[in-house]
């Protein structure tokens, strides 16, 4: 399944990457053409009780083709996942060990294939929303937003134009002084006067370049959700917070930061309606979310 607006291949890469998959395997190529057309092809995948789906694209690709597949919940019956880096971050692949580049990725993907060398992982769940790697409101899904509004205009989802666009609606463009979130988990008081929650299903959360940043460093596809959350945003203590994230430094736990490991259920309540992204994309706002991990919900090929 083949997305041909995929930021970081052309008309030739695919054509070499799909012939390098046909040599070796019987191989039906259906390029998507809409918004949502990836879910409806990992519906039929799984109608079709087909081997295996392969995706080159990017995040947003395989969120569709996940929640395709698992529109009537996890079975042992899904056909595997296999995955070809083609958009700007590629977290879902990278987390799986493939490298960026999409012909490197492509043998190795051939020589999972070839092998039967899978690995079955866990998945995140937002109300009825599957999720391979993140979520997240609040600033988080503010800045997918200003992206989006970028990306519409022609512009490219680059590292420079990422961080160019978070320094500036941070200072310019979030309310920095009227927390919106509450936390809840099950047996402890809720935790109020949150403005930033970050939800892992593994690590990293997402890419600079080629640098992983980690708010949740002990994410991992065999545990629970994982969720950083922070209570200012100050300026001084978010460029503190903000280094420790991207540098990986985890010394103590701060009182303004939240921190959860391995958790099977929480739930996250808003006092105004605030935006929520799910694996990098937008999904609009929200005021009651439960967030479930899914254990051994689906099996991908692995390098």
């Amino acid at each position: 399944m083949v997305n041909p607006k995929a930021t970081t291949t052309n008309d030739v890469t695919r054509d070499v990457l799909i012939s390098a998959l046909a040599d070796k395997f019987h191989l039906e190529v259906v390029t998507t053409t809409h918004r949502g057309h990836a879910g409806e092809l990992g519906a039929r995948a799984r109608e079709e009780a087909m081997d295996c789906i392969l995706t080159l694209g990017g995040d947003g690709t395989v969120h569709e083709v996940v929640n395709g597949l698992l529109a009537e919940g996890a079975q042992p019956s899904l056909p595997v996942l296999g995955t070809v880096p083609g958009g700007s971050a590629n977290v879902f692949a990278r987390a799986l060990g493939f490298p960026q580049d999409a012909v490197e990725s492509t043998g190795l993907l051939l020589r999972a294939m070839r092998d039967g060398h899978t690995r079955t992982i866990g998945l995140g769940q937002v109300e009825d929303r599957y999720f391979t790697f993140t979520a997240g409101l609040g600033l988080d899904a503010e800045i997918m937003e200003r992206m989006e509004q970028a990306r519409a205009k022609g512009k490219s989802a680059t590292p420079t134009r990422y961080l160019a666009t978070t320094v500036r609606h941070f200072f310019t463009g979030s309310d920095r002084k009227q927390p919106a979130l509450l936390l809840h988990r099950e047996g402890e008081e809720p935790i109020d006067g949150v403005f930033l929650a970050i939800v892992q299903n593994t690590s990293p959360w997402t890419y600079i370049g080629a640098h992983p940043v980690n708010p949740s460093p002990r994410a991992s596809f065999d545990t629970g959700l994982d969720l950083w959350a922070t209570k200012t945003m100050r300026t001084a203590q978010a460029v503190r917070l903000s280094t420790r994230i991207v540098f990986s430094r985890q010394r103590g736990n701060p009182k303004s930061m939240v921190a959860w490991h391995d958790l099977d259920e929480f739930r996250i309540t808003a006092v105004r309606p605030t935006p929520m992204q799910v694996d990098g994309e937008l999904v609009g706002d929200v005021t009651d979310v439960t967030f479930r991990s899914v254990r051994s919900a689906l099996r991908v090929y692995v390098p």
